[in-house]
């Protein structure tokens, strides 16, 4: 589509509406759902949750959100060579609405394993949407000015936190109010209102975003492979279904983890002894290598926000509103809030910077979202010296500022390290690895969400000093990782040297 084609909503191509209102109404489905996800876990049996401990629910959590990552790299495959991404994002929203409405039923009819299943078909479809949509856009943007591509992106960026910002706040009402089937029934309409908007618009992409014209042979033979992994893993829900297979969820995160740091490992080192790679494309190599410990060690601390903190939320903050209680769920959409105000604010901070010649590099930005991550803990250190403390005629809770401001400083943290990280990683990576590059910062991410679950699954039954103990671990884990950065980048930045990155020879 060319930059002078015909504009439409907010001044965009014809199309983007489709994707900027889609986007909205699955986000508001990803987060809604997860902002009561591991209290539905947690929470007492007579209650109509699962009445899991800590350990399992955080284990079940954390798979769930790192297989999100881990499948946008086979959704991404799908749709370049099968569906198009027009398809994989129909599809991808078809799947992630049946995996509500099971949610739903299974909240309904207490049934764990159908449970499972809604959260696989919820896994399976956010694989084959999130990365495709994301990827429309930039193909309406094809011939367009970095400018205007920019701009787009800006606009869906903004689309994502408006649906993060509604979710938990409607989802968490209705299940205060209905019940945990009607706070999964909400994302499963959410999400349905999403298709609908698609399919009605649809048209106005044209084109864009169809299937590739290839081969009919190489079609069938990965239709074959598609429908061997599909009947895999139908067989594998049917064991899990029917009781036949029983895997512990707190195992199968253990292996999980394990098996993605020795791939990942596994990767840097064939890439660093056994690609051709010239002298300076491995020192870019281990640079790369650093920002995906520092990205995993991000993660691990900022998703705690739907396991450590959503528990500390519940059980031991002031939620009162006048004669209210409102939900601990509300607390999710903090980080949203605050990102649609400080991105416009740190996004001038670095345009600024830039106009005086003092641009801050991407390892410094690094090292100032370990620091945020790090700093939020601190806070959260002291609400739960508050907790501990509270003997003086005090509730026993801490109040509600102190998420809030932990949550502000991640997400000044998120900010200063997410948005540079794809762009550094397809930079560092020589121009022939450039996908499966991409797929390592997914895989940073999926790590990082598995590792936070396992962190917030030891704290199973933690007194409030124990509490306080975790966070300062969790502090000292992102001040240690921010001083690591910054010891080191002289080296590093002179190693990257971004401004050459891919213009070597192998």
């Amino acid at each position: 589509m060319s930059a002078d084609a015909p504009r439409g909503f907010l001044g965009q191509p014809a199309g983007f509406s489709t994707l900027f209102f889609t986007e909205l109404w699955e986000r508001f489905s990803y987060y809604g759902m997860r902002a009561i996800l591991l209290l539905f876990l947690v929470g007492e049996v007579t209650t109509g949750g699962m009445g899991l401990d800590d350990a399992t629910a955080t284990a079940i959590y954390g798979l769930y959100t790192a297989g999100v990552y881990i499948m946008s790299m086979p959704g991404g495959w799908v749709a370049d060579r099968l569906l198009g991404a027009q398809g994989a994002v129909l599809w991808g929203g078809t799947l992630i609405a049946t995996g509500h409405l099971i949610l739903a039923a299974a909240g309904f009819m207490d049934h764990r394993a159908l449970f499972l299943l809604g959260l696989g078909f919820i896994v399976l479809g956010t694989g084959l949407l999130k990365p495709n949509i994301s990827a429309l856009v930039g193909q309406l943007h094809v011939r367009s000015s970095g400018g205007a591509r920019d701009a787009a992106f800006t606009w869906f960026y903004m689309a994502i936190n408006i649906g993060a910002m509604a979710g938990p706040i409607i989802t968490g009402w209705l299940q205060q109010h209905f019940g945990w089937h009607i706070g999964f029934l909400s994302a499963a309409i959410g999400m349905g209102a999403g298709l609908w908007w698609f399919l009605r618009t649809r048209a106005l992409f044209g084109t864009v975003g169809l299937p590739p014209a290839r081969e009919p042979a190489a079609v069938a033979r990965d239709w074959r492979i598609l429908w061997i992994v599909v009947a895999v893993l139908a067989l594998v829900a049917l064991l899990l279904f029917t009781g036949l297979l029983k895997i512990a969820a707190t195992t199968l995160s253990a292996h999980a983890m394990k098996v993605m740091l020795a791939a990942t490992g596994a990767y840097f080192a064939y890439l660093l002894l056994f690609a051709g790679l010239s002298a300076a494309e491995r020192r870019r190599i281990v640079v790369l290598l650093v920002l995906v410990m520092a990205s995993t060690l991000f993660w691990a601390g900022y998703e705690q926000a739907g396991s450590s903190l959503t528990l500390f939320a519940e059980r031991n903050t002031n939620r009162m509103l006048g004669g209210y209680e409102f939900p601990a769920a509300w607390f999710q959409s903090v980080p949203a809030i605050w990102v649609l105000l400080c991105a416009p604010l740190l996004a001038s901070l670095w345009l600024w910077l830039a106009q005086k010649g003092r641009d801050l590099s991407v390892i410094l930005k690094f090292a100032l979202g370990l620091a945020g991550m790090g700093l939020g803990f601190l806070v959260m250190v002291g609400a739960a010296k508050v907790v501990s403390h509270s003997l003086l005629g005090a509730t026993g809770n801490a109040g509600p500022m102190w998420l809030v401001t932990t949550y502000l400083l991640h997400t000044l943290g998120e900010l200063c390290l997410s948005p540079v990280g794809m762009s550094a990683t397809t930079q560092l990576a020589p121009q022939r690895f450039a996908g499966q590059a991409m797929g390592l910062w997914f895989t940073s991410l999926a790590m990082g969400n598995l590792l936070a679950s396992r962190l917030a699954g030891s704290l199973d039954g933690a007194t409030a000093d124990g509490l306080a103990s975790y966070f300062m671990l969790m502090f000292q884990y992102g001040a240690g990782g921010a001083a690591v950065l910054l010891m080191l980048f002289p080296l590093l930045r002179r190693w990257a040297n971004l401004n050459q990155a891919g213009k070597d020879s192998a």
